[in-house]
């Protein structure tokens, strides 16, 4: 067993002149989300001027010199003509679809967030799942429902989630569960299968979810938290998390075969390609480990499908920068602060978009 980690250490790790190439399309993916995030800014910038939130800046006016016959000078940022007093209009403020905007406390703009944002630091879900409920017409703030996932909100309000108030978490908790099969991880099932929530009941009374998701025949590593925007991170695309796997099929492998996981595949829903591959033991070819980014569902086994192999079994061994080393199957134990701080500010290792994979398999 020892001889086949470190084989299936030493494929992960391999190199392959392809590397520069990548590197340049990471970079030009990285230059394109920055224009969109630069985008995104300048847009929520003038929807919070709307609501505002943001006082307009005031320009030079000539009428601000001459004073009406009161004494005082006319309006800013308005010029009217002499001895008139017409007062200032209020900016109006973006209204949600089909009802009024809640009233927005006096609070400046640096400690407001997004309603989805507000919700996911709740520990209720991660922001995507989040902003679905508010358009969904879900949520209310003050008593009154919002439909806008970037509606901003300060935390005093009294926001509500199908009835219920929801509040800011401040004890964070974070479980690495060894998963077994025969588990789903969803935090409640209508068919009363066994959820993962089961296992780690003794580890917190706060309330947890998962962060991803794994078949319900898959095992290994899977992280659980409330910390909403952590979830947000890993999950999102953008961030091209890096998760390792060892697949045990029911013939063997071959060569062939690697290098076309690594070239690419297209399944029905597009293409996709492993960014590492290879043996995880040279005497056991059925048995492979495979890195990849993608989070689409069911991604590992319906590749594998795809060239003709029946997937017997399925194992998460790495998951950003954490592994089951030392977790039986089944159990669980708690992050580490340090471990807990590499995920929070995206360590350079485990982030495929910042070191490009570097695929390769080794003979």
């Amino acid at each position: 067993m020892k001889q086949r980690t470190d084989n299936f250490s030493k494929f992960a790790n391999q190199k392959k002149g392809s590397a520069i190439k990548e590197a340049y399309r990471q970079e030009k993916k990285k230059n394109k989300a920055a224009a969109k995030a630069e985008g995104d800014a300048f847009r929520q910038k003038k929807i919070e001027k709307a609501q505002g939130l943001i006082p307009e800046k005031k320009a030079y006016d000539s009428s601000e010199k001459i004073k009406t016959p009161s004494g005082k000078n006319p309006p800013r940022n308005k010029p009217v003509a002499y001895g008139t007093t017409r007062p200032v209009e209020p900016a109006r403020k973006m209204r949600s679809p089909g009802a009024a905007a809640p009233e927005m406390p006096a609070t400046a703009s640096s400690e407001m967030m997004p309603l989805n944002k507000f919700i996911a630091h709740c520990g209720i879900c991660g922001r995507r799942e989040a902003a679905d409920l508010i358009k969904q017409g879900k949520v209310t703030v003050n008593g009154d429902i919002v439909y806008e996932p970037g509606y901003k909100v300060s935390g005093r309000e009294k926001v509500t989630m199908g009835g219920k108030p929801l509040q800011l978490k401040h004890n964070l908790v974070y479980i690495l569960l060894n998963k077994p099969k025969d588990f789903i991880t969803t935090t409640r099932d209508p068919e009363g299968r066994k959820t993962v929530l089961e296992l780690v009941k003794a580890a917190t009374q706060e309330r947890v979810y998962p962060v991803g998701r794994l078949d319900r025949n898959t095992t290994g590593v899977l992280l659980l938290t409330n910390d909403g925007e952590l979830a947000q991170q890993l999950t999102h695309p953008s961030f091209e998390v890096k998760k390792i796997y060892e697949v045990t099929l029911d013939k063997l492998v071959t060569a062939k075969d690697l290098d076309q996981l690594l070239t690419g595949i297209t399944l029905e829903d597009g293409p996709v390609k492993a960014d590492a591959a290879g043996y995880a033991d040279p005497k056991q070819k059925n048995i492979i480990g495979i890195e990849i980014h993608s989070g689409k569902n069911r991604i590992v086994r319906r590749m594998f499908e795809h060239l003709g192999y029946e997937v017997k079994g399925l194992d998460r061994v790495m998951f950003a920068n954490l592994t089951k080393k030392n977790v039986d199957r089944g159990k669980w134990r708690i992050l580490q602060e340090k471990e807990v701080r590499l995920l929070k500010y995206m360590n350079q290792a485990f982030l495929r978009k910042s070191a490009p994979a570097k695929n390769a398999r080794p003979e």
